[in-house]
Protein backbone atom coordinates (compact mmCIF):
# COMPACT_ATOMS: atom_id res chain seq x y z
CA UNK A 1 0.00 0.00 0.00
CA UNK A 2 1.67 3.45 -1.10
CA UNK A 3 0.59 6.47 0.93
CA UNK A 4 0.25 9.64 -0.74
CA UNK A 5 3.59 11.73 -0.13
CA UNK A 6 2.19 14.37 2.43
CA UNK A 7 0.85 11.74 4.75
CA UNK A 8 4.71 9.73 4.41
CA UNK A 9 6.16 12.92 5.29
CA UNK A 10 4.67 13.80 8.32
CA UNK A 11 4.68 10.62 10.09
CA UNK A 12 7.80 11.26 11.87
CA UNK A 13 6.41 14.16 13.57
CA UNK A 14 3.67 12.32 14.29
CA UNK A 15 4.96 9.71 16.23
CA UNK A 16 7.00 12.56 17.72
CA UNK A 17 3.45 14.37 18.71
CA UNK A 18 1.96 11.46 20.07
CA UNK A 19 4.78 10.22 22.45
CA UNK A 20 5.22 13.98 23.72
CA UNK A 21 1.04 13.23 24.70
CA UNK A 22 1.25 10.34 26.13
CA UNK A 23 4.58 11.97 28.73
CA UNK A 24 2.55 15.00 29.13
CA UNK A 25 -0.63 12.22 29.87
CA UNK A 26 1.61 10.54 32.42
CA UNK A 27 2.98 13.54 34.16
CA UNK A 28 -0.68 14.86 34.27
CA UNK A 29 -1.89 11.71 36.15
CA UNK A 30 0.80 11.28 38.73
CA UNK A 31 3.05 8.76 39.86
CA UNK A 32 0.45 7.76 42.41
CA UNK A 33 -0.84 5.77 39.45
CA UNK A 34 0.30 2.77 38.70
CA UNK A 35 -0.50 2.90 35.22
CA UNK A 36 2.09 6.36 34.72
CA UNK A 37 5.05 4.38 33.97
CA UNK A 38 3.62 2.85 31.25
CA UNK A 39 2.36 6.32 29.47
CA UNK A 40 5.99 7.32 30.16
CA UNK A 41 7.13 4.30 28.22
CA UNK A 42 5.09 4.65 25.96
CA UNK A 43 5.93 8.26 25.45
CA UNK A 44 9.66 7.69 25.15
CA UNK A 45 9.57 5.10 22.92
CA UNK A 46 7.23 6.76 20.79
CA UNK A 47 9.05 10.33 20.20
CA UNK A 48 12.42 8.36 19.95
CA UNK A 49 10.79 6.16 17.07
CA UNK A 50 9.45 9.01 15.54
CA UNK A 51 13.40 10.97 15.80
CA UNK A 52 15.13 7.64 14.63
CA UNK A 53 12.66 7.59 11.24
CA UNK A 54 13.29 11.65 10.99
CA UNK A 55 17.02 11.11 11.36
CA UNK A 56 17.35 8.12 9.23
CA UNK A 57 15.48 9.50 5.95
CA UNK A 58 17.71 12.72 6.25
CA UNK A 59 21.01 10.65 6.61
CA UNK A 60 19.55 8.54 3.37
CA UNK A 61 18.45 11.70 1.17
CA UNK A 62 21.86 13.17 1.90
CA UNK A 63 23.82 10.08 0.52
CA UNK A 64 21.99 9.31 -2.49
CA UNK A 65 23.20 11.30 -5.48
CA UNK A 66 20.60 13.30 -7.64
CA UNK A 67 19.71 11.58 -10.89
CA UNK A 68 18.62 12.90 -13.98
CA UNK A 69 16.07 11.06 -15.97
CA UNK A 70 16.90 12.42 -19.30
CA UNK A 71 18.42 10.32 -21.61
CA UNK A 72 21.62 11.96 -23.33
CA UNK A 73 22.50 12.71 -26.62
CA UNK A 74 25.16 9.19 -26.35
CA UNK A 75 22.35 7.36 -25.55
CA UNK A 76 19.76 9.18 -27.73
CA UNK A 77 21.51 8.10 -30.75
CA UNK A 78 21.11 4.65 -32.76
CA UNK A 79 23.84 2.45 -33.20
CA UNK A 80 24.62 2.09 -37.06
Amino acid sequence: MWLPTPVYERIPQFYVLLGMLFFANGLYLGFEFEITLYYLGAGIMSFLYGLGVFMTRLIRRQQQPLVSSAPTAEQSEPST
